[in-house]
């Protein structure tokens, strides 16, 4: 297992480029499934949860052929489905949960599918039943197997156009939808869709290669089926999450950084929650430059009453942030109330953080109040461990900002979701040794 060694209360400076959006790749290097012709792949991210799933796509036959460190091209002609049966298969799904977006497009193009319960951060309960409640609509036919932790098994011989109104707008369960609905006979309608920037990315892909999609962008879907797809080149959007990332870790450690390449009109409303804990940005063209603050102070509703952040489906704010909002309160002036709806077990690492000398009050799995220090005093540097992707990214920023060393352990959850991370800030005045 290995860990980072932090030295905290440096101030950085520089330009950094956020990597390709790890939640748009893990859909759209799915769905090169979808089609026997090849399907090029720019701006993809080096991180783990990505690698493993472009090696599954290999094991299952599809060949992958790097064109640049960022562009792969795909050619899915010759998938071998027995590969689906494999332990080695079972083995490797189960450790990646964006696997399950494999299911879609094998039912779409093969009528059939199979999967393990796939695994991911231990943030709290994550279903899948939007997944099959929207594949049963379709017509599929599932069978769940508990031996062996748990096997998914679908029959998709039949798959039809339907109407559905999903119990949830789930990101994956939509795009999983969408993708086996492309090539389903007639007309689907899906009410209560995701509608994220990724599945946007997803959507204009699918119809690039031959998809009629219509409502690209809302919660009403409206899918044509065809016949067969073809293929198509795709760039992934840069990942909103570590553009707020940095956000957080310029204000939280004191820095001047400059955010490259941010395509902000699919940021939604990001940077106007940053702004509301008193962070100055400034958009220049397509970057956001973020200048060095002695002091942030958070804002208050109209009223006068507290602060609060929480999470909403998009056009509202990405429950992925929220641990950056609130590694990022700590410094502020003011108070404000985190409120995580989504996962039950995403603020357990508070503990952490008032260890280091953070006013947090943690109000129940869901929701923490976070008393702003206002540099009255700095986080001091200990030992901890990541227990999530999100996590381990406030606890960086954390560490950064704090006096002395800290230690974070299982680094493995950070390397999941964040592209070289430490070799990255450190470029630009950070000190993190890989141990």
């Amino acid at each position: 297992m290995a860990s980072f060694k932090v030295t905290g209360g440096r101030h950085l400076k520089g330009e950094i480029i956020p990597q390709g959006a790890k939640n748009e790749a893990l859909q759209i290097l799915c769905a090169v499934v979808l089609t026997k012709e090849p399907v090029t792949i720019h701006n993809i991210p080096n991180i783990r949860d990505v690698n493993q799933l472009i090696e599954l796509l290999g094991d299952m036959g599809v060949r992958c052929t790097r064109l640049s460190d960022s562009s792969i091209k795909f050619d899915a002609s010759e998938v071998n489905l027995d590969y689906l049966n494999s332990e080695t298969y079972k083995r490797k799904a189960a450790a990646l949960r964006g696997s399950v977006m494999l299911l879609g497009p094998t039912l779409a193009r093969f009528k059939k599918g199979r999967i393990p319960s796939p695994g991911g951060d231990k943030i709290g309960r994550r279903r899948l039943d939007t997944h099959f409640y929207g594949f049963m609509k379709l017509g599929a036919k599932f069978n769940y197997s508990q031996e062996d932790g748990g096997i998914y098994e679908v029959d998709a011989s039949q798959l039809h156009g339907t109407y559905m109104l999903l119990d949830e707008a789930s990101v994956t369960g939509t795009a999983n939808i969408v993708m086996a609905a492309v090539l389903a006979e007639g007309i689907t309608t899906i009410y209560n869709a995701a509608c994220e920037p990724y599945l946007q990315q997803l959507c204009k892909m699918l119809n690039r290669m031959g998809a009629k999609i219509s409502g690209v962008g809302s919660n009403l879907l409206t899918i044509e089926g065809v016949s067969e797809l073809h293929g198509t080149e795709h760039t992934m959007l840069p990942d909103m999450i570590e553009i707020g990332s940095f956000i957080g870790l310029a204000a939280m450690t004191q820095s001047e950084i400059t955010i490259k390449n941010c395509s902000i009109p699919d940021l939604g409303i990001i940077p106007q929650v940053f702004q509301k804990l008193g962070i100055k940005l400034e958009f220049r063209g397509d970057d956001i430059f973020v200048p060095a603050q002695d002091h942030y102070e958070l804002e208050t509703f109209i009223d006068g009453s507290m602060l609060t952040v929480s999470d909403h489906p998009w056009p509202g704010f990405t429950p992925d942030l929220l641990s950056i909002v609130l590694v990022t309160a700590i410094q502020a002036k003011g108070t404000v109330l985190i409120h995580q709806k989504m996962f039950e077990s995403r603020l357990f690492f508070v503990d952490k953080l008032i260890e280091m000398g953070a006013q947090i009050i943690l109000c129940d799995p869901h929701r923490a109040t976070v008393v702003g220090l206002n540099r009255q005093q700095q986080l001091r540097g200990i030992r901890m461990t990541s227990p999530d992707i999100r996590a381990g990214v406030s606890l960086l920023i954390a560490a950064l900002s704090a006096k002395g060393t800290s230690i974070i352990e299982n680094i493995e959850q950070i390397d999941r979701g964040y592209q070289n991370i430490d070799t990255r800030l450190n470029a630009i005045g950070a000190e993190i040794v890989r141990l």
